[in-house]
């Protein structure tokens, strides 16, 4: 009896690439509807037969415990970008959480401080404490020898892509290129990005800035434009009765009839106050900035003024901390139209506090743009009362 170098089952090329790129996609789904969006922020509930069906598959083909992974997660967004941060590439540096942002999640999955604090809720049940947990690298074992031996030779390398991909590009890609490259749709106190308007092959953890600016919404696309896979698999769940979501981002829509400042608009503001902001950048500091650059001698504003005055100033190096006040006390109509954004977040604490000051204190930041001489920011004040659900 001849032994084949291709195992029980021989495939031609693409088939092997097939199946790798199955299992690695369903490996992704897992992370993106279970660990994730399900079981790390609760804005979507899986059937527990789906749950279940993620849990092991997770186990078998990563060695992914539930309670390690959520808690990391939660930790990183309890301190996203600071001192405490697992893996933020400001803390560490975008190359060793690129390359080695695995050994950085494994430190922190081993810190019981870090599962105790942060752990909390997830599946405590038998199976989790003598199967999956009890028996982390069983699983992954055997999915190994089963490549093997289905695959032979050409299962080798199979299994080479499939256990690097979970590290280099949710360790690394998504913690780490996801808070360095690509667009940022909502200013936070994060520097984390939207990699790609699509997220396709990632389960839509390409969408990250979107996802920290509304971390509990079970759909990570905000924008028109933007796709996420994760939530087509969403929908096709729910369909079937094997998902439930429990919250959305907001997209808001104007209601161009409304002009009275009352608690609903109060409320529609701050339940779409990303939004809010990201509108008042665009249709008031970039106008205004670009005002001034034509008023301006050629070359008076500094390379990235509209940048630095649209970036939140948390995230901003230490050299742009330094360069923004001299910038906002040459330009007076740049510290008005800066001191109005803040003014207008701080009605959101506000809103939380005390809705009747903080509808009084709407009306009296409306007044002001009203006052303020410059017309973006009163064409901005005109348009606050149309927000709606």
């Amino acid at each position: 009896m001849s032994f084949s170098p291709y195992g029980l089952i021989e495939l031609p090329w693409w088939g092997y690439v097939l199946v790798t790129f199955a299992t690695i996609e369903t490996m992704f789904l897992g992370v993106t509807l279970y660990l994730h969006r399900d079981q790390s922020h609760g804005g979507l509930i899986l059937h527990p037969a789906l749950r279940h069906v993620f849990r092991f598959w997770l186990w078998f083909s990563s060695a992914a415990i539930t309670k390690e992974w959520v808690a990391v997660h939660r930790r990183h967004h309890a301190f996203a970008d600071r001192r405490g941060d697992p893996h933020s590439p400001v803390i560490f540096g975008l190359k060793r959480v690129l390359f080695e942002g695995y050994e950085l999640y494994g430190v922190a999955a081993h810190d019981p401080d870090t599962l105790r604090t942060y752990g909390r809720g997830t599946p405590d049940d038998w199976l989790e404490r003598h199967v999956y947990a009890g028996h982390a690298y069983s699983g992954i074992a055997v999915f190994v020898a089963l490549h093997l031996l289905l695959f032979g030779v050409p299962g080798i390398i199979m299994m080479a892509v499939h256990l690097s991909a979970q590290p280099f590009f949710a360790g690394g890609v998504i913690n780490g290129l996801g808070h360095a490259l690509g667009y940022r749709s909502f200013e936070m106190p994060s520097t984390a990005t939207n990699l790609l308007p699509w997220g396709l092959l990632l389960g839509g953890e390409e969408l990250h800035n979107n996802h920290h600016a509304f971390p509990r919404s079970a759909r990570f696309a905000v924008q028109r434009w933007e796709i996420d896979i994760g939530w087509l698999w969403i929908r096709l769940f729910r369909g079937v009765g094997l998902a439930r979501v429990r919250w959305e981002a907001p997209r808001p829509h104007a209601i161009r009839a409304r002009r009275e400042l009352d608690a609903e608009t109060l409320n529609e503001l701050f339940t779409h106050r990303m939004h809010v902001l990201r509108a008042y950048a665009r249709h008031v500091v970039l106008p205004v900035c670009r005002e001034l650059a034509r008023r301006e001698p050629r070359g008076a504003l500094p390379p990235g003024t509209m940048k630095l005055l649209i970036r939140h100033p948390a995230v901003l190096a230490e050299e742009a901390r330094r360069r923004l006040p001299e910038l906002l006390e040459k330009y007076e109509v740049l510290r008005r139209v800066i001191d109005s954004r803040e003014g207008l977040q701080q009605l959101w604490n506000e809103t939380a506090a005390n809705q009747g000051r903080a509808l009084a204190q709407l009306r009296e930041w409306c007044r002001r743009a009203e006052e303020s001489g410059i017309g973006a920011l009163r064409d901005f004040a005109h348009g606050l009362p149309r927000y709606a659900r």
